[in-house]
């Protein structure tokens, strides 16, 4: 792992701590009953918290599983991987926000996603 990976997780960290402090501030100051963005914006600031936090833990396991070794194109694919985490969670919120949430909907997303993924991460 070079200096300029350490750099990357760790910005990636603190960029996921300063999203979940955003998180925290509208959670405990707007209502989304009385303010109807309030649920959305929300949402998207949780799915953004939740793919800054994933990027560079998707990018860990793959280090970890390459047995210690960054190979190009490692972190387009732990970006990409923490994007469908974040977008599966704003998802999932915005299906709680609208009483939509059920457990076949939620799997059907999940096996979009995943199928999305597996489709655009083949390992030539």
């Amino acid at each position: 792992m070079e200096a300029r990976d350490r750099i990357v997780n760790l910005a990636l960290l603190a960029a996921s701590v300063a999203a979940w402090i955003i998180v925290a501030l509208i959670l405990t100051t707007r209502d989304p009953y009385a303010d109807a963005m309030a649920g959305y914006t929300g949402a998207i600031a949780i799915g953004l918290a939740v793919g800054l936090l994933a990027t560079p833990l998707c990018w860990l396991v793959v280090f970890a599983r390459h047995r210690r070794i960054a190979y190009q194109g490692d972190w387009a694919r732990a970006a990409r991987r923490g994007a469908w985490v974040g977008l599966f969670v704003a998802a999932l919120v915005v299906l709680l926000l609208v009483d939509a949430f059920q457990l076949p909907i939620l799997l059907f997303l999940a096996a979009i996603f995943i199928v999305a993924e597996v489709a655009l991460s083949n390992e030539r």
